[in-house]
């Protein structure tokens, strides 16, 4: 179970660490042409800032073996934003929000799983 958790945060890492830094590359145009409703380039700024500092904690912690009870909460955290991101995605279409469903989903199993099935040093 440990090493079908690394492999999952590793992959879910990579993702939301290129996710948040194309909030940076991408102009706020592109971003916002076709989202159903008006969103800022600030507030996409601040959830590419949150979707880095996330990946970041799914690794870091239990990596460096520093505050590795932090991964959870990481993880936690990307949860509460890919379900913003499931119901924004429901207001263009319901196949458009499978992939932020699955990454919810699999975000949310990973900070079960650190919690619960596979709990670091707290």
């Amino acid at each position: 179970m440990n090493i079908a958790l690394w492999i999952i945060q590793i992959l879910l890492a990579l993702l939301f660490l290129f996710a948040g830094a194309m909030k940076f590359i991408m102009p706020v145009e592109e971003m916002t042409k076709g989202m159903p409703v008006a969103v800022s380039g600030l507030f996409l700024h601040f959830i590419g800032v949150c979707e880095i500092l996330g990946g970041l904690g799914l690794i870091l912690p239990m990596l460096l073996r520093i505050k590795p009870w932090l991964t959870p909460i990481a993880a936690a955290g990307l949860v509460i934003l890919m379900i913003g991101a499931v119901a924004l995605s429901l207001m263009i279409g319901v196949t458009a929000a499978i992939p932020a469903l699955v990454t919810g989903l699999l975000t949310a199993f990973v900070a079960y799983g650190r919690w619960r099935l596979v709990p670091t040093a707290r």
